[in-house]
């Protein structure tokens, strides 16, 4: 159970008469207030029979454009557009925290029309502007209104089946846990693992495989970074714990990557135009969770399967602007970012953003989890120190009548915007710090997802989802994001009948294909991909346990298996119960002669064999050996010592 999960039942606090949070109310107010300041200077210069300079100037500071209807003639055609543009400066300041692009388009159209006033505005200009503002709000304030009755309704549905639904969930989370002792990789979740060691492990400055559009929003590549190191996390702890070799290569190429100027260089842009900031790019200061979370939990997860702390020496993870500039980081002043960000906005929104002004719970879920597995890497206790107050902020202020996660808010002005994201994209990270509530948010997930499934004529049971969906990864139609963002939350839950839909969602409809023995999807980006992987090789929990529990104390002394040549050799199990060594060779390209290389054997050790054509193998002074394997199957060895 976590901090704030006593009544399971209860949904988020209740919102009765009261939609929103304090904070957001009063930041609500405040943008209200800024606005009705700038109504009324608007209006002096009317009344007071200023030039038409202010009088134009001042009726565009009512609507971005507003004064050209003031200049009359031609010129009224220009607050349409003015309309339009202000709507993408809107789009760029969503888009990359561009906060001067709106503003600079409302103030700049007021001053142009001020610019071509040639006499006095008629008393008509801002009776009709005033109409419109009027007609605008009603029709605002009837939508909010009809989408909080929608969010009451659903509310009282989801009352009704939450408690039969989350009993069905916490049985199948108990009854599905995997033995973590025999646990392997059968061929086809290989296939899988294979589509990210083929990209993880192709040189620093090579990016085939990976989706390059831009670097602002859901295709950037750092994103795809984490996701796929996420999943190799996965391989490490749960399947080959005792295996090093390129799978280590690979987990620690991803975190090197991340360093590149072409991985966090939009923080540059991002502190212009979005902090007014000209000389200060440290992309782990101030903001900037869509880095500092999301890379903070992928570096943690690495350290806390591998048992490798390389990144935790001082400057391990330094991010190089140019020549003359770095900033240097490890691990600690990583989640020591997310640390003081918290603390910065404990008396405000608590969650704090990712670019300037855009707060999205979701990358403050990957937050939270940074500092969870920080506190089961070093011993911590941030989640002890910031989860109470980290979930009352998100339930007050982040959370909808319906119960639901609201996907973004502005900082500045606390109006809610929304963000795909759904109680299944949040449920295996808050499985991570809030278990109990992790559940829940599955429970009515899978009920609400339930009508979407259709039984075919053979009896399987696929996922039809209306429309033709998006792929956040590049932007283009398609499910492989949708369905492999299910595969991964059921599961995370043990709930096998949906992760069984997904996955012949994704084989039928996602365009299916098998290359050199790699399994992907067509239609998917990189990172829908990533995320496909993840969920194929998941069982019960793996997700949570990668980032809390790590491997079995008992294989951290054991021998490992640290060379193995890609992919000629394909490791499905590699496992010490202390002293032993087990493991499940696959060839990857047809029968070979496997040279394997072995370390951490007790110096000078002597090993018994089995599954190889050496019987014996002797460990030198370092606890070091090498052996040379036939591998033309699925091939058991195993080390034992003599």
């Amino acid at each position: 159970m976590s901090l704030l999960d006593n009544d399971i039942l209860t949904m988020p606090r209740a919102r009765t008469g009261e939609p929103r949070g304090p904070v957001t109310n009063r930041r609500l107010m405040r943008t209200l207030l800024i606005y009705g300041a700038m109504w009324v200077a608007g209006l002096m210069p009317f009344l007071l029979g200023f030039s038409p300079f202010w009088q134009g100037a001042g009726l565009g500071l009512w609507a971005p454009g507003a004064g050209f209807i003031a200049v009359g003639g031609w010129a009224m055609l220009l607050f349409p557009l003015t309309l339009a543009l202000f709507a993408l400066s809107v789009v760029a300041w969503f888009w990359a925290g561009m906060v001067v692009a709106p503003v600079t388009v409302w103030l700049g159209a007021a001053l142009v029309a001020g610019g071509m006033m040639a006499g006095p505005a008629s008393i008509a200009a801002p009776a009709f502007v005033a109409a419109l503002l009027v007609a605008g709000a009603v029709f605002v304030d009837r939508r909010a209104k009809t989408r909080r009755v929608a969010q009451e309704e659903t509310r009282k549905s989801r009352d009704a089946f939450l408690p039969a639904s989350l009993a069905e969930v916490e049985e199948m989370v108990a009854s599905t846990q995997p033995d973590p002792r025999t646990r392997e990789l059968s061929g086809e979740q290989l296939q899988s693992v294979r589509y990210l060691l083929d990209r993880a492990l192709q040189p620093l400055d090579a990016w085939n495989g990976f989706n390059i559009i831009d670097q602002f929003q859901p295709a950037a590549l750092r994103y795809q970074i984490n996701h796929m190191g996420f999943a190799l996390g996965i391989v490490q702890g749960a399947y080959t714990p005792n295996f090093t070799g390129y799978l280590g290569t690979a987990q620690r190429n991803l975190i090197e990557k991340y360093l590149k100027r072409k991985v966090w260089g939009y923080w540059v842009y991002e502190s212009c135009w979005g902090h007014l900031n000209f000389t200060n790019f440290d992309p782990a200061a101030k903001d900037n969770i869509m880095l500092t979370g999301w890379f903070g939990m992928h570096v943690g997860q690495y350290m806390l399967n591998s048992g490798d702390r390389r990144y935790e020496e001082p400057g391990s993870l330094t991010f190089r602007l140019n020549e003359k500039t770095a900033y240097p980081h490890d691990f600690n002043t990583i989640v020591g970012s997310v640390t003081s960000n918290y603390d910065r906005y404990a008396k405000s929104f608590g969650l704090f953003p990712c670019e300037p002004n855009w707060i999205y719970p979701i990358c403050n879920h990957y937050g939270m989890s940074a500092l969870a597995v920080h506190d089961n890497v070093t011993q911590s206790d941030y989640q002890q120190r910031y989860l109470p107050m980290w979930l009352e902020k998100l339930d007050t202020e982040f959370t909808d009548p319906s119960g639901s996660i609201i996907g973004l808010r502005s900082k500045h002005t606390g109006i809610e915007f929304p963000f795909p994201v759904g109680e299944a994209g949040y449920s295996h990270f808050a499985d991570i710090f809030a278990p109990a509530r992790a559940r829940r948010l599955w429970a009515i997930a899978r009920k609400e997802i339930e009508p979407a499934i259709v039984t075919n004529a053979d009896g399987s049971e696929e996922i039809h989802l209306p429309g033709k969906g998006l792929d956040p990864g590049n932007y283009r139609p398609g499910f492989v994001a949708a369905f492999g963002g299910l595969l991964v939350a059921a599961r995370e839950f043990g709930d096998e009948r949906i992760a069984q839909a997904a996955q012949n969602s994704l084989d039928r409809q996602c365009g299916l294909t098998m290359e050199g023995g790699v399994r992907s999807y067509a239609t998917g980006s990189n990172i829908a991909n990533a995320n496909v992987a993840m969920g194929r090789i998941m069982k019960t929990g793996d997700f949570r346990r990668s980032f809390v529990d790590g491997p079995m104390a008992e294989t951290k002394t054991g021998p490992l298996l640290s060379e193995a040549a890609y992919p000629a050799v394909l490791v499905a199990r590699a496992y010490s119960h202390g002293e032993d060594l087990e493991l499940v060779l696959h060839p990857g390209n047809g029968p070979v002669e496997a040279d394997l290389g072995f370390s951490r054997l007790k110096p000078g050790g002597s090993y018994r064999v089995t599954g190889a054509s050496t019987e014996t193998l002797q460990a030198d002074e370092k606890g070091e050996a090498k052996l040379t394997l036939s591998l033309s199957g699925r091939t058991e060895v195993t080390l034992t010592p003599a």
